[in-house]
Protein backbone atom coordinates (compact mmCIF):
# COMPACT_ATOMS: atom_id res chain seq x y z
CA UNK A 1 0.00 0.00 0.00
CA UNK A 2 2.79 2.76 0.61
CA UNK A 3 4.63 1.75 -2.65
CA UNK A 4 1.11 2.08 -4.30
CA UNK A 5 0.89 5.71 -2.10
CA UNK A 6 3.97 6.91 -3.63
CA UNK A 7 3.39 5.90 -7.03
CA UNK A 8 0.45 8.38 -6.96
CA UNK A 9 2.84 10.89 -5.77
CA UNK A 10 4.79 10.84 -8.20
CA UNK A 11 2.32 10.61 -10.56
CA UNK A 12 0.50 13.95 -9.82
CA UNK A 13 3.98 16.00 -9.20
CA UNK A 14 4.63 14.74 -12.92
CA UNK A 15 0.96 15.77 -14.34
CA UNK A 16 1.49 19.13 -12.19
CA UNK A 17 2.18 21.91 -14.16
CA UNK A 18 5.65 23.06 -13.74
CA UNK A 19 6.52 26.69 -13.69
CA UNK A 20 10.19 27.95 -14.71
CA UNK A 21 11.84 31.01 -12.20
CA UNK A 22 11.83 33.98 -14.20
CA UNK A 23 9.81 36.67 -11.89
CA UNK A 24 8.54 40.02 -13.18
CA UNK A 25 6.98 43.30 -11.31
CA UNK A 26 4.25 44.61 -12.53
CA UNK A 27 4.39 48.32 -10.78
CA UNK A 28 1.29 50.39 -10.91
CA UNK A 29 -0.67 53.14 -9.98
CA UNK A 30 -2.41 50.65 -7.75
CA UNK A 31 0.14 48.74 -6.02
CA UNK A 32 2.66 45.88 -7.32
CA UNK A 33 1.61 42.64 -8.70
CA UNK A 34 4.63 40.16 -8.88
CA UNK A 35 4.38 37.43 -11.54
CA UNK A 36 6.29 33.61 -12.55
CA UNK A 37 6.75 33.47 -15.68
CA UNK A 38 6.46 29.89 -17.64
CA UNK A 39 9.11 29.41 -20.27
CA UNK A 40 9.06 25.83 -20.56
CA UNK A 41 5.22 25.80 -21.37
CA UNK A 42 5.21 29.23 -23.27
CA UNK A 43 8.52 30.11 -24.38
CA UNK A 44 7.25 32.02 -27.17
CA UNK A 45 4.75 34.28 -25.21
CA UNK A 46 7.19 34.65 -22.53
CA UNK A 47 9.74 35.69 -24.43
CA UNK A 48 7.47 37.92 -26.14
CA UNK A 49 6.51 39.87 -22.87
CA UNK A 50 10.10 40.38 -21.69
CA UNK A 51 11.18 41.92 -25.06
CA UNK A 52 8.38 44.67 -24.37
CA UNK A 53 9.20 45.04 -20.64
CA UNK A 54 12.95 45.20 -21.44
CA UNK A 55 12.60 47.82 -24.01
CA UNK A 56 10.14 49.81 -21.48
CA UNK A 57 7.08 49.63 -23.74
CA UNK A 58 4.64 48.90 -20.97
CA UNK A 59 5.90 51.85 -18.72
CA UNK A 60 2.74 54.30 -18.98
CA UNK A 61 0.41 52.00 -20.62
CA UNK A 62 -3.17 51.41 -18.79
CA UNK A 63 -5.35 48.78 -17.81
CA UNK A 64 -7.89 49.60 -20.36
CA UNK A 65 -10.56 47.10 -19.78
CA UNK A 66 -12.06 45.61 -16.73
CA UNK A 67 -14.51 43.47 -16.49
CA UNK A 68 -15.72 41.97 -13.05
CA UNK A 69 -15.82 38.61 -12.21
CA UNK A 70 -13.36 37.87 -15.45
CA UNK A 71 -10.60 39.69 -16.41
CA UNK A 72 -7.92 42.78 -16.28
CA UNK A 73 -6.37 43.74 -19.51
CA UNK A 74 -3.20 45.82 -20.42
CA UNK A 75 -0.13 46.29 -21.89
CA UNK A 76 -1.15 48.47 -25.40
CA UNK A 77 -2.83 51.46 -24.51
CA UNK A 78 -2.11 54.80 -23.57
CA UNK A 79 -3.96 56.63 -21.09
CA UNK A 80 -5.61 58.78 -23.83
CA UNK A 81 -6.33 55.58 -25.34
CA UNK A 82 -4.21 55.35 -28.38
CA UNK A 83 -2.36 52.22 -28.96
CA UNK A 84 1.07 51.62 -28.89
CA UNK A 85 3.33 50.84 -31.67
CA UNK A 86 4.23 47.17 -31.42
CA UNK A 87 6.47 43.91 -32.96
CA UNK A 88 5.12 41.36 -35.31
CA UNK A 89 2.54 38.99 -33.71
CA UNK A 90 3.77 35.82 -31.70
CA UNK A 91 2.47 32.46 -32.34
CA UNK A 92 -0.45 30.88 -30.34
CA UNK A 93 0.97 28.64 -27.92
CA UNK A 94 -2.49 28.07 -26.20
CA UNK A 95 -2.54 24.44 -26.56
CA UNK A 96 0.30 24.36 -24.02
CA UNK A 97 -1.90 22.36 -21.45
CA UNK A 98 -1.97 25.29 -19.20
CA UNK A 99 -5.23 26.53 -18.30
CA UNK A 100 -6.84 30.13 -17.74
CA UNK A 101 -7.16 29.79 -13.99
CA UNK A 102 -7.55 32.60 -11.28
CA UNK A 103 -4.49 34.61 -10.93
CA UNK A 104 -3.17 33.12 -14.27
CA UNK A 105 -1.82 36.04 -17.08
CA UNK A 106 -2.21 34.97 -20.82
CA UNK A 107 -1.71 37.14 -23.97
CA UNK A 108 -4.82 39.16 -25.33
CA UNK A 109 -5.91 38.50 -29.46
CA UNK A 110 -7.99 39.56 -31.40
CA UNK A 111 -10.02 36.83 -33.42
CA UNK A 112 -6.98 35.88 -35.52
CA UNK A 113 -5.19 32.96 -33.75
CA UNK A 114 -2.19 34.28 -34.06
CA UNK A 115 -2.53 38.00 -33.27
CA UNK A 116 -0.92 38.68 -29.91
CA UNK A 117 1.48 41.22 -29.10
CA UNK A 118 1.96 43.50 -26.01
CA UNK A 119 -1.33 43.33 -24.77
CA UNK A 120 -2.14 40.78 -21.69
CA UNK A 121 -5.00 40.21 -19.29
CA UNK A 122 -4.79 38.55 -15.72
CA UNK A 123 -7.85 36.52 -15.05
CA UNK A 124 -9.73 36.86 -11.93
CA UNK A 125 -11.76 33.72 -12.01
CA UNK A 126 -11.43 30.60 -13.62
CA UNK A 127 -12.20 30.67 -17.38
CA UNK A 128 -12.42 27.53 -18.61
CA UNK A 129 -13.73 29.01 -22.39
CA UNK A 130 -10.85 30.21 -23.03
CA UNK A 131 -8.88 27.06 -22.77
CA UNK A 132 -7.65 25.52 -25.72
CA UNK A 133 -9.86 23.11 -26.80
CA UNK A 134 -9.28 22.39 -30.41
CA UNK A 135 -7.24 24.31 -33.76
CA UNK A 136 -10.24 25.97 -34.83
CA UNK A 137 -10.14 29.55 -34.97
CA UNK A 138 -13.31 29.38 -31.97
CA UNK A 139 -11.65 26.84 -30.02
CA UNK A 140 -8.14 28.12 -29.85
CA UNK A 141 -8.03 29.64 -26.93
CA UNK A 142 -5.92 32.10 -25.33
CA UNK A 143 -2.29 31.39 -24.06
CA UNK A 144 -1.69 31.57 -20.52
CA UNK A 145 1.70 31.77 -20.20
CA UNK A 146 2.72 32.63 -16.43
CA UNK A 147 1.02 33.58 -12.96
CA UNK A 148 0.50 35.82 -10.03
CA UNK A 149 3.12 34.78 -7.22
CA UNK A 150 2.11 38.18 -4.98
CA UNK A 151 -0.16 41.15 -5.81
CA UNK A 152 -3.44 39.36 -6.24
CA UNK A 153 -5.30 41.61 -3.63
CA UNK A 154 -4.34 44.49 -6.58
CA UNK A 155 -5.63 42.23 -9.17
CA UNK A 156 -8.70 42.62 -7.61
CA UNK A 157 -8.49 45.96 -6.67
CA UNK A 158 -8.14 46.57 -10.12
CA UNK A 159 -10.90 44.37 -11.43
CA UNK A 160 -13.18 46.08 -8.96
CA UNK A 161 -12.62 48.85 -10.32
CA UNK A 162 -15.78 51.02 -11.86
CA UNK A 163 -15.76 51.41 -15.61
CA UNK A 164 -17.42 53.12 -18.05
CA UNK A 165 -16.95 54.13 -22.02
CA UNK A 166 -14.68 56.27 -23.11
CA UNK A 167 -14.30 56.73 -27.03
CA UNK A 168 -15.35 53.57 -28.20
CA UNK A 169 -13.64 51.67 -25.86
CA UNK A 170 -15.81 49.84 -23.34
CA UNK A 171 -14.95 48.79 -19.69
CA UNK A 172 -12.20 51.39 -19.27
CA UNK A 173 -11.77 52.14 -15.60
CA UNK A 174 -13.19 55.88 -14.71
CA UNK A 175 -9.83 56.08 -12.27
CA UNK A 176 -7.10 55.39 -14.80
CA UNK A 177 -5.07 52.27 -13.68
CA UNK A 178 -1.66 52.92 -15.06
CA UNK A 179 1.29 50.61 -15.27
CA UNK A 180 4.25 51.94 -14.52
CA UNK A 181 7.35 49.78 -15.11
CA UNK A 182 7.66 46.30 -15.74
CA UNK A 183 10.63 44.70 -14.96
CA UNK A 184 12.39 40.96 -14.64
CA UNK A 185 13.35 39.91 -11.06
CA UNK A 186 16.34 38.45 -9.68
CA UNK A 187 16.00 35.57 -7.60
Amino acid sequence: MKKAGLILLALLILATPSWAKTKVMIETNYGDIILELNEERAPKSVANFLAYAEKGHYNGTIFHRVIKGFMIQGGGMTEALRPKATEPPVVNEAGNGLKNLRGTIAMARTSIVDSATSQFFINLVDNAFLDHRDKTARGYGYAVFGKVIKGMKVVDKIGNSRTGTRKRFKDVPVETVTIENVKRLDD
